[in-house]
């Protein structure tokens, strides 16, 4: 086969990724990182940073690191029936905002959050932490407010923006629950986990969620 996804069942760069590969059935084969030494001296070969996902295609000779690459990569060597980056250029740079939301304000913050609890005793950030949380705060109320009137991410469109929000909101609410009042995010992650890709995601991850130190 000749797409192959370097990933973890557990992180959330890589269900974003997944929910492009179902949403348009594209054939791939997976690749499980467990950072053991055979696992992880193949993969720092393929991208020596390190960070997952990667996609290799051995058919192009092309490795493509970073989540947001790699689905504009599917979207236009391997498209499908969802058009996960839209034609019209107006709604793609807007789809691409929304990602880029979705991974910086959301995904890094919680991911900070995350991590702290799996330092050792003592080297935890406090301080880091309760910004992190704060942050969400505010963005949530940012996010929230986008949402307003719109089905998905951008509009009546699922796009790669929701690939990222999935995920995103998945776990950020399991550290930093929505508030009340922020009425559209809690529906909208419900859509989300209702569609066909991300359920899927979910229930290939259900194995792994107790090591979520959430």
């Amino acid at each position: 086969m000749s797409l192959t996804l370097y990933f973890h069942p557990l992180s959330s760069f890589c269900h974003k990724v997944l929910i492009a590969f179902y949403e348009n059935d594209v054939p791939f084969e997976t690749k499980l990182l467990e950072l053991g030494a055979e696992a992880e001296a193949e993969f720092l070969a393929l991208w020596p940073i390190g960070k997952m996902p990667v996609l290799r295609d051995e058919k192009a000779d092309r490795t493509i690191p970073e989540s947001t690459i790699i689905i504009e990569y599917l979207a236009q060597h391997y498209p499908g029936p969802v058009e996960l980056v839209p034609s019209d250029p107006d709604l793609a740079l807007k789809a691409r905002l929304a990602d880029r939301i979705f991974d910086n304000y959301l995904q890094l913050p919680m991911q900070k959050i995350v991590t702290d609890r799996l330092r050792p005793e003592g080297e935890c950030d406090p301080h880091g932490v309760a910004d992190a949380k704060e942050c969400l705060k505010t963005r949530y109320g940012v996010v929230d407010k986008s949402l307003e009137g719109n089905i998905w991410a951008t509009g009546d469109h699922f796009t790669m923006a929701d690939c990222a929000a999935a995920p995103a909101l998945f776990y950020a609410q399991k550290v930093v629950p929505f508030d009340p009042q922020h009425q559209n995010l809690q529906p909208y992650l419900d859509r989300l986990m209702k569609r066909d890709s991300f359920a899927r995601v979910l229930r290939e991850a259900q194995p792994y969620f107790d090591m979520f130190p959430g």
